[in-house]
């Protein structure tokens, strides 16, 4: 295995970077291999453009004539780029992007073919959905399941494939997908975002939710990652001793990016400008071979499927870099791990940030309106919003080095909570004329001015205003960025359809002004709203001491972390919401357990294949290495050996006692595992996983890294993570 690690270096060190060239400016290419609105306007009739774009922009539904319109003229632009194969995308609960490509090429008989593509294929296909998790809502045999067109997201080419992104449910209705409930989440908000908005300006008819992702990653050498059977099979290392040197220099962050990623990255940014991602940013991360990738914002339901494309992109362009992209949320233990932080805001159809501060007080009493309803949906849902991020992977990154801590709570900034403390003073019921004048001309007046002083940013927050929009900072790099969205969106369509109902019984039962009604409400708020505010350092011991006197929770592993999800409470918001019903949330809350065990079991294997098959083997060898050496010290010097074999023989019992600790520990976590699998219950599976199983990882490792330091460098089998984190 040696030789392994050693032909994987030196392989690694023979990759050149592989010079990409652009010949079009990016804003030419932007869009090209998309079937986009210009395009459309192009390829479609007038009457099949319009009932598209109802579609898009008020939901109205498509009609059977204008679907076939749309499919033939969508076959014809896909054929003139070369497209042989169609295929309905969607994105299933595996979490990743599925896809079954079917031929335009048809026999019609007597040896004739032609390209057929009509409005049934379409507008549905009925896709294989037996392999696909679905919570217990289907059983394995029935196969039937139903991908339907969505119209909101533009098809595309990837290669030679027309790619329809699609819903995924099953024969009885139920959402199999991501997509399913998001799309409804979004109506929500929209819905009632909308109705909040006609207190401020009656012309507002549609409230869009938009996303911007920051898609962090690590780079690793290909031939070095297929020398490591953990990266391989779990995404991450799962032993390996610390470089003496990693990311305490800071010297990588921002840092000048090394000639192969660079050129990574432009073949990237290509792809992505070809698929209409408006990929913008590109930096070094703080960890040693990390990076980031940011987008433009979009339109929610756009940008989920444009991150997920991208994670799909980024694997196949990283293989032509002779690169393995890691976006396990924390692939090297000790080093920063890869978030996706999630930059969410409501915009109107009139072109109003409803998170941006405006020129008016009345503009500045809407954006207040809308911020502190969202600290308000967040406060009320603080351990739900904590389990849309749980996974195995993000277990691990949550309160490690600069990552949010599993206790949520909201970082807003010295000057805002300012403005919070002023309007908590406000008088109850009708304000007098000078309280009105101060409030607009010193409080909500001068909101912007304060914004432009406060660009604090609280690294560690999990969930942060940063000027205009909030930052889900706690999502995981590996996540679909819809499952953090369909509840961020369906909380705050709660809340913001509660504050309605107060702010209208204050002026119909009580007479009271509009503005006074939303002050008095507003300020009702504020009162309680200090628990969830925070402004320290996220991942302190004191916080967490802090947190626990508040009342927040911290569910620090997924287990407990997803039982939110089936809580009455949730069942009920969702519910009410027509986000997803009982039966939805109950099955995901089982599929999302069941991944969970998955990966802690596959983890459970691979470290004690490689502790057993890999670690302890080498450590042998070395240990008759030295008992050799002992030996010819003996035959040389007899009765004096053991004083000049001292060191050895220390050694040699040292490396004894690791193994055996490694052993044992081994054979106690296959033991645990048996266990478990014996479990039929999946919430008990899994917090014995959780709990009996996966604690043993890290006494096996501690002892194999141990063994690391002492055995010779020369016969180590697995690569180590200087080599992994430093060859670029």
């Amino acid at each position: 295995m040696s030789i392994l690690r050693f032909h994987a270096i030196k392989e690694s060190l023979a990759h050149k970077p592989i010079l990409i060239e652009e010949k079009e400016r990016r804003s030419d290419i932007f869009g090209k291999n998309v079937f986009n609105e210009n395009t459309m306007r192009q390829y479609l009739t007038k009457d099949a453009f319009k009932g598209v774009m109802n579609a898009v922009k008020h939901g109205k539904k498509i009609d059977r004539n204008i679907a076939d319109q749309v499919a033939s003229s969508m076959r014809d632009w896909a054929l003139s780029k070369g497209v042989t194969h169609y295929t309905h995308w969607f994105q299933p609960l595996t979490g990743a992007t599925a896809e079954k490509h079917d031929a335009f090429f048809e026999t019609i008989g007597e040896g004739i073919s032609v390209e057929k593509f009509g409005g049934s294929q379409l507008v549905q296909q009925e896709p294989d959905a037996s392999s696909f998790p679905s919570g217990g809502i289907r059983n394995t045999f029935e196969a039937r399941g139903y991908t339907a067109w969505d119209p909101t997201s533009p098809a595309f080419i990837y290669g030679t494939t027309l790619c329809i992104p699609t819903i995924f449910v099953a024969y009885t209705g139920e959402a199999l997908d991501y997509k399913t409930p998001l799309l409804r989440a979004l109506l929500a908000v929209d819905n009632a975002a909308t109705e909040v908005c006609k207190y401020f300006d009656k012309n507002v008819r549609k409230v869009t939710s938009s996303l911007g992702w920051e898609q962090e990653y690590f780079l690793i050498d290909k031939a070095l990652v297929a020398s490591r059977p953990d990266i391989l099979l779990t995404g991450r290392t799962l032993l390996g001793h610390s470089s003496a040197k990693g990311q305490q220099l800071d010297d990588h962050y921002f840092g000048s990016i090394p000639n192969r990623a660079l050129n990574f990255m432009r073949d990237l940014e290509i792809e992505c400008m070809y698929l209409g991602i408006p990929a913008k940013t590109r930096h070094n991360e703080v960890a040693p071979n990390q990076f980031e990738l940011a987008p433009i914002y979009e339109e929610a339901n756009l940008a989920v499927d444009h991150n997920s494309l991208l994670m799909d992109i980024m694997g196949r362009v990283a293989s032509r870099h002779n690169f393995k992209v890691l976006l396990h949320e924390k692939p090297f233990a000790g080093v920063n791990g890869s978030g996706k932080h999630n930059n969410w805001s409501l915009s109107t159809d009139t072109g109003v940030n409803l998170l941006g501060p405006g020129k008016t007080p009345m503009s500045n009493l809407q954006f207040l309106t809308f911020f502190i309803n969202t600290i308000k949906a967040v406060h009320e849902n603080e351990e739900l919003l904590r389990a849309t991020i749980a996974s195995a992977g993000n277990d691990h990154r949550l309160g490690a080095n600069e990552a949010p801590p599993a206790i949520i709570s909201v970082f807003i900034g010295e000057q805002l909570t300012k403005v919070l403390e002023e309007l908590e003073g406000v008088t109850k019921g009708k304000l007098s004329p000078e309280e009105k004048t101060d409030l607009k001309l010193n409080v909500i007046g001068k909101i912007p001015d304060v914004l432009l002083d406060n660009t604090d940013r609280n690294r560690t927050s999990p969930f942060a205003f940063t000027g205009n929009k909030f930052e889900f900072r706690a999502v995981g790099s590996k996540a679909n960025c819809a499952n953090p969205m369909t509840i961020l969106n369906t909380i705050v369509a709660k809340q913001l359809k509660d504050f309605k109902v107060e702010v209208d019984e204050l002026i119909d039962g009580k007479g009271l002004k509009k503005d006074e009604a939303i002050f008095n409400i507003l300020r009702e708020y504020i009162k309680g709203l200090k628990n969830i505010l925070f402004e320290g350092n996220g991942y302190s011991e004191a916080w967490e001491k802090e947190a626990k006197k508040r009342g927040l929770s911290n569910n620090k592993t997924t287990p407990e972390a997803l039982k939110a999800k089936i809580s009455k409470k949730s069942i009920a918001l969702f519910e009410e919401m027509e986000v997803l019903s009982k039966i939805e949330m109950e099955a995901r809350y089982e599929v999302e357990m069941e991944d969970y065990v998955n990966h802690i079991q596959i983890e459970s294997r691979v470290l004690g294949d490689i502790a057993r098959n890999h670690v302890v083997p080498t450590a042998v060898k070395y240990q008759n290495i030295l008992i050799e050496n002992v030996k010819g010290l003996k035959d040389i010097f007899e009765v004096d050996y053991k004083k000049l074999a001292k060191e050895q023989l220390v050694l040699m019992e040292e490396i004894s006692t690791h193994i055996e600790s490694i052993n044992a520990n081994v054979t106690k976590m296959t033991n645990e595992r048996k266990k478990a699998n014996n479990i039929q219950d999946i919430e008990k599976k899994a917090h014995a996983y959780c709990f009996n199983v996966k604690p043993l990882f890290d006494d096996i490792r501690y002892h194999c890294d141990k063994l690391e330091l002492l055995v010779d460098d020369e016969i180590w089998p697995l690569t180590k993570y200087r080599e992994l984190m430093f060859t670029r």
